[in-house]
């Protein structure tokens, strides 16, 4: 009895084995025509998916029965888990998608395309009259000349201003002057005080006292490859002989101009996070000279986004400040700077700022902050309305800083037109540009 028994089983364990591997079936059928027969066929089938997981749970199993049913229950919540999570990384590749695909669409600069398109077929950059179309705050826009000798003016109104290009077609211009009330006091200034030139014709009374400032360079603020605004810096047309002065003795202490290997040295010092800032606090230092930045965004925002860009900028700089002094007290660490930061952000409260748009922060001679804003000036209103003011010197030096020192700055491309524009003022004798300017 025991020789049967042991064929049996031998029988029995040949059978398992092939049922827990693959099989490859050569099925062998005629297929006939009403016109012929057909030659038999050979038709191979290939393995299914349900052996093969089979075929690797018997081989990390070891000696487990293929044909268990927990076995099978395993081999298919795998499968369910590996196809659950496949379907998840498809569907975030998805959502990612349509998200970045929408973040293009909202962000989508049909001018500066239109722009390109035109350059694309002409061949060459748009031209004097191109340009000529244009308008500035309600003013035809005139090309004198071409070149390096070109001039860009916009006159109306009684009032001549000569433009500058910022690089952008959403704010194409920025004005070479621009004219500010005179006194930051809330005393002297009114809600609504209007910036032409003194003497036009919409400013014929002259009934704000005014003081011309010029520009010293400008730059576009971008946040990862998003245009937000275009920022300019200006000076005190009557503080250029101070500035100049200043940068210059930085460097060469007896020289009225500097040299090119001088002007180099100043350049580095400017754009040095540690130098710059020692710089600017000099040239910043109460009483001192009288400075100013134009912001216009090149794309509908309000005042929140503008005021958290601000803030943001205050703190890098009082961190800088606090690592500085490896962890020990600075002046930023007092309640008052705490309550101006605050009054600072009661300023700019929740109104929308749209294209084109201005709003101006200017700083006097002790330091006072006072900012105006210009909803409207594309339909020729140049009436500006006074936001506030904030007499906290240290509010408006970090805001200063924010653009000009530092290691991370608010624009780089503003930080370096202003420091190149710090360099045509210190190759020409002290004095001279002022007098260029009048």
């Amino acid at each position: 009895m025991a020789v049967p028994q042991r064929q049996a089983m031998r029988l029995l364990s040949q059978r398992l084995q092939c049922l827990s591997k693959p099989s490859v079936v050569r099925q062998t059928r005629s297929i006939s025509s009403r016109y012929s027969n057909a030659p038999k066929r050979t038709v191979t089938t290939a393995p299914s998916p349900t052996s093969h997981l089979y075929e690797q749970i018997s081989a990390g199993a070891g000696a487990r029965n293929p044909l268990d049913v927990r076995a099978a229950r395993i081999v298919d919540a795998e499968a369910k888990a590996h196809n659950l999570q496949r379907m998840r990384i498809a569907g975030m590749g998805l959502i990612l998608s349509m998200g970045g695909l929408a973040l293009v669409i909202f962000n989508l600069d049909l001018d500066s395309i239109e722009q390109a398109e035109k350059q694309r077929k002409g061949g060459q950059q748009l031209d004097a009259s191109d340009e000529a179309n244009a308008r500035f705050q309600g003013k035809e826009v005139h090309v004198i000349g071409a070149g390096d000798g070109k001039r860009i003016v916009a006159s109306g109104a009684g009032e001549q201003v000569e433009l500058v290009e910022t690089g952008t077609s959403s704010v194409p211009h920025f004005p070479r002057t621009i004219y500010l009330p005179a006194s930051s006091d809330s005393t002297r200034i009114p809600d609504v005080v209007c910036v032409a030139q003194p003497n036009a014709d919409v400013n014929s009374d002259n009934t704000a006292i005014q003081e011309e400032y010029t520009l010293v360079g400008l730059g576009i603020r971008t946040v990862m490859w998003i245009q937000v605004y275009v920022v300019g810096m200006y000076v005190r047309t009557s503080d250029i002989t101070a500035l100049q002065a200043k940068l210059v003795r930085n460097v060469n202490p007896t020289a009225s101009a500097l040299i090119p290997s001088e002007k180099e040295d100043l350049k580095k010092k400017l754009l040095d996070p540690e130098e710059s800032r020692a710089i600017w606090a000099e040239l910043l230092a109460v009483p001192g000279i009288k400075t100013a930045f134009r912001i216009s965004p090149t794309r509908s925002t309000n005042f929140s986004h503008l005021r958290d860009g601000f803030v943001s900028g205050i703190n890098n700089r009082t961190g800088e400040a606090r690592s500085l002094t490896q962890g020990g007290i600075t002046e930023y660490d007092s309640e008052e700077f705490g309550r101006s930061v605050q009054d600072l952000k009661a300023i700019f409260k929740g109104s929308n700022a749209p294209k084109g748009s201005v709003l101006v922060l200017s700083r006097d001679e002790r330091g006072t902050l006072d900012v105006l804003y210009q909803p409207k000036p594309e339909q020729g209103d140049q009436a500006m309305e006074r936001l506030g003011s904030l007499p906290d010197e240290r509010v408006s030096r970090l805001l200063w800083f924010g653009y000009l020192a530092g290691a991370k700055v608010s624009s780089q491309g503003a930080r370096d037109g202003i420091v190149n524009g710090c360099m045509e003022f210190v190759e020409r004798p002290v004095g001279s540009v002022e007098t260029m300017v009048h």
